[in-house]
């Protein structure tokens, strides 16, 4: 992984958009090239980040769910920002689409015609031994095809075979929890469960 200047990332910075920044700075950054940067702040001690840099399992990640049939960021390159304090960063090529969330919000009315595929990609997921803890609107596109894929995609685990009973509640909790906090109560949650268990 080569080192990024500073030069070279405040020239992204300033000719890109941020989509995504918390306290810490700019999270996602679309560039004027296409492309987006991908910043990983990390919380864990540096020596771990270096170790195991997280814009290199993001990059891992994605390899895998190309290999399962399931789409993800192409990621290109991957890149220390800090390598002291394992501050790492990938440059990837964006799936085109929504997400679940933001076509939930342009047309509430219209969320049943949207759970019966959704549902059956997330079993999907299950069935091929994604576990993804932090599953939730935001991170499931509908692509132009009206296929679905995946995004921010660190927090992934893949299992050897189909997740138990106690892992997909553990998915559907997390969904519960995220659309309590971002007040997407109405979202209809049981129906979508409903519509998972038609899948199997």
């Amino acid at each position: 992984m080569r080192i990024v200047a500073a030069q070279e990332l405040e020239n992204w910075l300033a000719s890109g958009k941020v989509l995504e920044k918390d306290a810490r700075g700019p999270k996602v950054v679309a560039l004027a090239d296409g492309l987006f940067l991908k910043i990983f702040h990390t919380r864990r001690h540096p020596l771990l980040a270096r170790l195991q840099p997280a814009a290199r399992r993001f990059a891992q990640n994605a390899e895998h769910l190309h290999r399962l049939g399931i789409q993800a960021p192409e990621v290109l390159e991957v890149f220390w920002l800090d390598p002291r304090a394992g501050l790492s960063a990938c440059l990837y090529q964006p799936l085109p689409g929504h997400s679940i969330e933001q076509l939930y919000n342009q047309a509430p009315q219209q969320a049943n015609s949207l759970l019966p595929p959704l549902a059956c990609f997330i079993w999907q997921l299950h069935q091929r031994g994604i576990f993804f803890r932090s599953l939730h609107l935001g991170n499931i596109l509908r692509l132009p095809d009206n296929q679905y894929g995946l995004i921010d995609i660190l927090d992934l685990q893949f299992k050897r075979g189909a997740l138990n009973r106690w892992q997909v509640q553990r998915n559907f909790q997390h969904l519960h929890h995220y659309l309590k906090r971002h007040k997407l109560q109405e979202f209809p949650l049981d129906k979508l469960i409903d519509h998972y268990r038609n899948c199997a």
